[in-house]
């Protein structure tokens, strides 16, 4: 699933998110907004990733969501 998919879904997406990544609290996530720019940055922020490694796994996350599973 590609970033502006994720970003339409977002709201359906968080509980993923948070099974994955159980520091993001229910206020970064409704912050970030399905932004990748943002997330990105909370991912180095929660978990000290470089921004290369945050970006990594941001895209790996995205590409493992199948659009049909979040109608």
């Amino acid at each position: 699933m590609n970033w502006l998919e994720i970003e339409g879904k977002w709201d359906q997406i968080k509980g993923k998110i948070k099974e994955k990544w159980g520091k993001f609290t229910d206020d970064d996530l409704n912050q970030y907004k399905g932004n990748r720019e943002h997330f990105v940055g909370g991912l180095t922020d929660r978990y000290g990733f470089s921004k290369e490694e945050a970006q990594r796994h941001a895209d790996e996350f995205g590409s493992s969501l199948r659009s049909e599973d979040y109608h």
